[in-house]
């Protein structure tokens, strides 16, 4: 049997079912976890791979339905919004949006990072540049939501998450931070929900469901807040978070959990900061009543003074400066875990949590009644995850570097990519087994998605398609 005629039946076996749809971030409800047979171990550009093929950059993750596979890119300067045939990774359309100039960005970011979602009636694709689109399958424009770009130099990183008739966006950001209701069928707004306390985060929304019933949970800075999904009305809030809230809820086994690391917030390192008052006498140099960068010592508060300016005037003003002080007294980093409590003022809700081996940008995994979470530097931890108990901590996956991918998990396996473009595969157990490494040669950003036994990875250049049995050697 020849190489390509053994592919097209691999990937007709695992189109038959079709009981692997991926359709938003972090995959069915924003889990992280794929059902159906594991995805292969060991793999790489020649080693049960399916198919491969180039990719215009883009941060965001493929989201599947049935036989298609959509994701985002920047193409030249357009942003658009593809479309890819599962069987082989061919290109089915191309829906390129247009906008007057794109957001700045982190260094390590992109115009396209936040990963859309789809009903399998429409996909939904959000862009800090230009706002919302909602497409058909085959790639027609059904509506478009024009927004203004978040005001936050680093860019826009959260994803559209779907909650009956509503698409739901968090805009948070450091002037003017909302939440954002939209009709599905529409595109008009059902709600939105003030944050003007909140600044800048970069966290997907994440819909917890517990006893009959839904909270859209909602990390952002300082504090984690639970909403009413069909209203926006706030149930309760937790506050003692991170500065900027980079990693996104999960939830499992009727527990909420959720991980926050930034700068300053941990016990042993706090950064702090004098109140305008204590700093103006000798810090507003020529005493015009706000501070310019250079009039700031270099350290901390110095590398953070575009946080301070909020709405990016070049000044910061007295009332900016004392926000940020707030936020460094208040900010606590830890890994979280809730449970549902009745009432606004409920002093029971939190369950556990932890101070050691946090996460920032890789997301916590539930899977299998254990919380698994990955350090920068490749350090992974799991907890019994009904009572907080360390099963491990700090334990090296054997790759350095960062992890800005979430981990994912089918069956008996979880998977977890670093920057550098090695995907660590572990056993889902109480101890820490390493599977394999397997090094793609690109970096990868994008947290992957699994269907129907089939492990999806974006690297910067490419999507991967891996599936047991295929080779390509």
């Amino acid at each position: 049997m020849s190489t390509i005629l053994r592919l097209i039946l691999i990937a007709a076996a695992a189109l038959s079912t079709l009981a692997g749809n991926w359709p938003q971030f972090r995959g069915p409800g924003g889990h992280s976890v794929g059902e159906g047979p594991e995805p292969p171990s060991t793999f790489g550009a020649a080693s049960n791979v399916l198919w491969q093929v180039a990719l215009p950059p883009g941060n965001s993750s493929p989201v599947i339905w049935e036989d298609r596979i959509f994701l985002t890119a920047q193409e030249s300067n357009h942003l658009v919004v593809l479309a890819l045939d599962r069987r082989d990774g061919h290109r089915l359309w191309t829906h390129s949006v247009l906008t007057p100039g794109l957001e700045p960005t982190h260094r390590l970011g992109s115009p396209a990072s936040p990963t859309p979602c789809t009903d399998g009636e429409r996909v939904y694709a959000y862009f800090g540049s230009h706002g919302v689109v909602a497409l058909d399958l085959n790639g027609k424009l059904l509506w478009r939501r024009e927004l203004p770009a978040p005001v936050v130099e680093f860019g826009t990183s959260a994803s559209p998450i779907l909650h009956g008739d509503v698409l739901i966006l968090s805009r948070d950001q450091d002037d003017g931070s909302h939440l954002l209701a939209l009709d599905r069928t529409t595109g008009a707004t059902v709600w939105r929900r003030e944050r003007p306390e909140f600044r800048r985060s970069f966290s997907t929304p994440y819909l917890w469901n517990h006893d009959g019933t839904t909270e859209l949970i909602v990390p952002g800075s300082i504090a984690l807040v639970s909403y009413a999904p069909a209203t926006g009305e706030e149930l309760w809030r937790h506050v003692g978070t991170s500065r900027v809230a980079t990693s996104s809820p999960t939830g499992g086994d009727g527990l909420l959990f959720t991980a926050s690391w930034n700068v300053g917030g941990d016990s042993g390192s706090r950064v702090t900061m004098p109140r305008w008052k204590e700093f103006a006498p000798e810090g507003d140099a020529n005493h015009d009543g706000v501070a310019v960068r250079s009039e700031v010592p270099p350290g901390p508060i110095a590398e953070r003074f575009s946080q301070m300016d909020f709405n990016k005037d070049g000044t910061v003003t007295p009332v900016e400066w004392d926000a940020m002080a707030d936020m460094f007294t208040q900010a606590r980093n830890g890994v979280l875990a809730f449970r549902p409590a009745p009432g606004t003022a409920a002093t029971n809700r939190l369950a556990w949590s932890s101070t050691r081996s946090l996460p920032y940008v890789s997301s916590p995994l539930y899977h299998r009644g254990r919380l698994f979470t990955v350090k920068n530097g490749g350090l992974a931890s799991a907890y019994d995850a009904a009572t907080g108990k360390v099963l491990f901590q700090d334990e090296r996956l054997g790759v350095n570097g960062d992890y800005y991918s979430s981990a994912v998990a089918c069956d008996d396996r979880i998977y977890v990519a670093s920057q550098e473009g090695t995907v660590v595969v572990l056993r889902a157990g109480d101890t820490l087994e390493v599977l394999a490494r397997n090094a793609l040669g690109e970096s990868v950003f994008a947290t992957p998605a699994i269907s129907d036994g089939t492990l999806y990875v974006r690297t910067t250049g490419h999507l991967f398609a891996f599936h047991s049995g295929a080779d390509t050697r």
